[in-house]
């Protein structure tokens, strides 16, 4: 195995992410999960995701190093997500990775945690092997927190925004939605279980952002505020009417109008740009039906599509470690310790505050 030895670290949102990667070579990816502690909430509580990163971090990152089997003095730099994401959450996991540096003399890298997404694509792995990311892509991004679409033309130099929702990102369309058919949190299994049984074409709802008049100012945003609020009309005017509400319909029609959404958008894209790739990341890749139809209207539109492992997708330290590396690789240098917890971080600032 070649290249720098790196451990990233992600906080951003309700998962305490280590990972340890030798160039592209994944060596370990450690998370620890906060999301039993919000279920009783019904979604991630700012404070709460803080507060598990501070118990998490040590013990997980003592778990990496062992799974890795390297110490910290042998390590070659350290990585950390700066944004976007929960301000609170990101200031553990900033304030955890300067002190690790400073303290083991080590370079620090930070970097943008959309741009990590992408970078979970190149790893490999002894089960895993990989062809390198062609560029340009299609980067289709979909999460609890953000729903990008992006054309890369380069990993650690040039990626470029084409959109992004306006409104509820799909992870969080699905998560109310789950909530308004008396299903628990997280929504995305639970409307993916749901959906199993019921029909997709059972009720129409509405694609936000599909009509003719949005293309030219919102060609490739996303908005499911109105979806959501459309399945919740819905199902209060079959209350009121004395029905019982068909969940499992509900849902399916639900998903399908998300997923019409996203994939339309993402396969417009390469047909604008002219890229026949198209690069799928983030935790709600993990849809079974998401996936499905994006492998079926790509192939049909002649695009190839990439997916990473699921355990690449949600959030994670390995895709920070992975992307810190390939910027040592193209010989970018470290960060200074300027920088801090930057929740609104632009997608095109892929590495921050660089020496």
């Amino acid at each position: 195995m070649t290249g720098p030895l790196v451990l990233g670290i992600e906080t951003s949102c309700d998962e305490t992410g280590i990972g340890i990667v030798r160039g592209r070579q994944l060596l370990s990816n450690t998370i620890a999960s906060s999301m039993d502690e919000h279920s009783r909430y019904g979604g991630v509580v700012p404070e709460v995701a803080a507060r598990a990163h501070l118990e998490a971090l040590q013990p997980s990152i003592e778990r990496a190093l062992a799974e890795a089997q390297v110490s910290l003095d042998e390590l070659d730099a350290i990585a950390v997500t700066s944004g976007p994401g929960l301000a609170g959450a990101l200031m553990v996991g900033v304030g955890a990775a300067k002190g690790l540096a400073v303290s083991l003399g080590k370079p620090l890298y930070a970097v943008n945690h959309l741009v990590g997404h992408i970078a979970a694509d190149i790893l490999t792995s002894d089960d895993r092997a990989t062809a390198p990311l062609e560029y340009p892509t299609i980067a289709l991004l979909v999460s609890g927190g953000h729903t990008s679409l992006l054309h890369v033309r380069d990993l650690t130099t040039d990626v470029e925004l084409l959109g992004e929702t306006v409104d509820d990102a799909a992870g969080e369309a699905f998560d109310k939605v789950a909530r308004l058919l008396g299903l628990p949190y997280p929504g995305g299994p639970q409307i993916d279980r749901a959906a199993a049984d019921g029909d997709p074409k059972a009720i129409r709802f509405p694609r936000g952002l599909s009509k003719a008049s949005d293309m030219a100012k919102h060609r490739y945003d996303f908005s499911f505020s109105g979806l959501k609020t459309a399945v919740a009309r819905w199902v209060e005017r079959a209350e009121e009417a004395g029905d019982e509400v068909p969940v499992a319909d509900v849902a399916a029609s639900f998903r399908e109008a998300v997923i019409d959404v996203l994939v339309t958008k993402a396969l417009a894209a390469c047909q604008d740009r002219g890229v026949p790739r198209l690069l799928l990341g983030g935790g709600v890749i993990a849809n079974r039906r998401l996936r499905e139809v994006a492998l079926e209207r790509a192939a049909a539109a002649g695009v190839a599509v990439r997916i990473p492992p699921l355990s690449l997708c949600t959030d994670n330290g390995a895709m920070i470690a992975g992307l810190a590396a390939e910027l040592i690789a193209s010989g970018r240098g470290p960060s200074t310790l300027a920088f801090g917890a930057d929740s609104t971080l632009p997608v095109t600032e892929i590495q921050v505050s660089p020496a």
